[in-house]
Parts: structure tokens; C-alpha cells; sequence
């Protein structure tokens, strides 16, 4: 699938994928979903990218939220099928390596809801994130009022979608939105940190671990031991276990080859 509307820059371990509508602050359109989906499909595959992450061009909007045109005569039965149709959303959500949200400026209803999918959400001071949907006279249908509940809790999550009000990076921080602030000038370097810190670790393990710590909002607590000790033996597993383990009694650095 030729994709226009996203871009895909690889740097040694690391993909970055820009959400690439500048001139409508990088509106999520039905096309740019679909582009979305593909290109996290065409990375899942490609065994040199370790860590993902996914930002918008220009300096003013990671995402602003969804393209409001699209929904101006769009029936009820239309809008569910967009919607369940590809989920752009969760396939980031569910993606196997880790996901890190670059937020460069306004991440707003659909924005929030992609930022909220990733796995990690480093900020510049300049951002800032919001449900708005209220103020359509719609709700959150991305995510919104799932993956924000459990991250800040229902107490803030709820005044949050009904005044659709904007909270700053810093507020973001302070609720646990988001990990990281930092400024504009500083927020890719940073950010390319992270990703370089986490993508020298196990391809195997990450996997496990992200799936481990996404069963903790999915099973009740029993269920989800009992998963973590499953997914902790399928380490044992791989290559990169018994490379992690000689390297630790080596007292070397190790060389994980995600096998």
C-alpha cells in the first residue's frame, strides 16, 4: 500500500512514523487510518526495528483529532463501521515492540486517543492534550474514555471528557498522561534516547513484558499472575535469555539478536 499521508524514516533501530498532514494539523482522516494500519503492519515484519515512534509534522500539532469534515452528514451505521472497520488505534495498542508517543504540540480527541494507545508519551513543554468531543455534541470513540480512565483515574478522566477542556504537558505529567516533558528544542533527542535505551534490550523480552503490563487493565489480578508467570517462562525460551544471562556472569555488555 503506497502511503501518503504517513512517512516512515528508519534510524538504525528505530522507525519514526510521522503523521504527515501539516496544513490540517495532521487531522486523522479515514485514509490516513488505513495508512496507519499499514504501516505498523509493514513494521511488525521488519525484524531490524526494535522501538516505533509515531509523531506529526510540523511544530504546532502532533494530532489535532479527527478530520471534522468527515463527519458532517455521516450516518450513525457509516460512522460504526469506520470505526470498527480497521482499528487503527489498537493495532498500535497491540503492536509486539514498544510504541513511544512523540508529542510536538496539540494532541486532541483522536490525537489523545492515539498518544493514550502507544506504550510511552513524551511531550514538549508546548503540547497540549484534551478530549473535546463534548463540545461536537459527541463522545470519545477512539479510546477515549477506556485508556484515559485507567491512566488517570475515572475522577479527572470524567471531567476531562465532559468539560473537553485542554490540560497543559506539565498537567499531563502531574496526572500521569504523559512520562516525560521537555522542551521543543530537546524533545527529539530525548525522545531518540529513550527509544536507543530501550531498542539494546531484548526484542523476546520487551514482547513479553509489553504484553504483561497491557494484561493488567485486561485480566482481573489473578488471571494476570498467572499470564506474567507464563509469559516469564516463554523467556527461558529464547536465545537472547541465555545471551542475557552469560553476559550478566561475564560481566559484559550483552547482544540481545531477538531469538
Amino acid at each position: 500500500m503506497a502511503l501518503e499521508n504517513v512517512l516512515i524514516e528508519k534510524r538504525g533501530r528505530i522507525a519514526i512514523v510521522t503523521i504527515n498532514r501539516p496544513d490540517k494539523l495532521n487531522a486523522l482522516n479515514i485514509a490516513t487510518r488505513k495508512e496507519i494500519l499499514a504501516a505498523f503492519e509493514q513494521l511488525k515484519g521488519d525484524d531490524d526495528v526494535r522501538v516505533v515512534i509515531i509523531t506529526g509534522a510540523g511544530e504546532k500539532s502532533f494530532i489535532a483529532g479527527a478530520d471534522i469534515n468527515e463527519f458532517a452528514g455521516m450516518t450513525a451505521i457509516k460512522q460504526r463501521e469506520v470505526m470498527k472497520g480497521g482499528r487503527a488505534f489498537d493495532s498500535v495498542e497491540d503492536f509486539p515492540k514498544p510504541v513511544i508517543a512523540m508529542i510536538n504540540g496539540f494532541a486532541l480527541g483522536g490525537g489523545c486517543e492515539l498518544a493514550m494507545s502507544c506504550d510511552i508519551r513524551v511531550a514538549s513543554t508546548k503540547a497540549n492534550l484534551g478530549q473535546p468531543e463534548i463540545k461536537l455534541g459527541i463522545i470519545p470513540g477512539g479510546g477515549g474514555t477506556q485508556r484515559l480512565t485507567r491512566l488517570i483515574g475515572e475522577g479527572k478522566a470524567m471531567e476531562l471528557i465532559l468539560t473537553g477542556d485542554m490540560i497543559s504537558a506539565d498537567e499531563a505529567k502531574q496526572l500521569g498522561l504523559v512520562n516525560h516533558v521537555f522542551a521543543p528544542e530537546e524533545l527529539e533527542a530525548k525522545t531518540m534516547e529513550l527509544a536507543n535505551r530501550i531498542a539494546e534490550l531484548s526484542p523476546v523480552a520487551l514482547a513479553m513484558a509489553k504484553a504483561s503490563v497491557k494484561n493488567a487493565a485486561r485480566m482481573n489480578l489473578r488471571e494476570g499472575l498467572d499470564s506474567e508467570v507464563d509469559l516469564f517462562a516463554l523467556c527461558f525460551s529464547s536465545e537472547d535469555k541465555e545471551e542475557g544471562v552469560r553476559a550478566f556472569i561475564e560481566k559484559r555488555k550483552a547482544e540481545f539478536k531477538g531469538k
